[in-house]
């Protein structure tokens, strides 16, 4: 099964977690030995390939790590390129905050007239 925006939350952990338990049946690993590798309960384990929710990203991590798939790890979340328009404004340096997203045309309360703001006389 492919992986879209299409699928529930649900059914994107389970298909994650077939596709560990695949990967560690591929190798000819138990349960126990993998959690034992990777550092995390068998019951993790169980969890994370089960696609349950109640799990932890670090355990997801570690598991990933003892089979040796941590490299994939960056097609699940690409690094973000900043488009040519926004290197040319950075001019080098590093985004450091959203300024959030406005309605074209609209302004800032403190930029519209009569407005009142902090540190103004009445």
């Amino acid at each position: 099964m492919n992986i879209t925006a299409q699928l529930t939350d649900t059914a994107i952990l389970r298909e994650l977690g077939a596709r560990l338990a695949a990967t560690r049946l591929e190798r000819n690993l138990t349960q126990a030995a993998l959690a034992g590798q990777a550092g995390v309960s068998k019951r993790t384990l169980e969890r994370l390939e089960s696609g349950e929710v109640a799990t932890q990203s670090s355990g997801f991590v570690r598991v990933c790590r003892a089979l040796g798939l941590t490299e994939r790890l960056d097609l699940l979340v690409p690094e973000p390129v900043p488009s040519p328009l926004a290197q040319m404004k950075l001019q080098g340096r590093q985004r450091q905050r959203a300024s959030g997203k406005r309605a074209a045309g609209t302004r800032g309360a403190a930029d519209r007239p009569g407005t009142w703001t902090w540190g103004e006389p009445e």
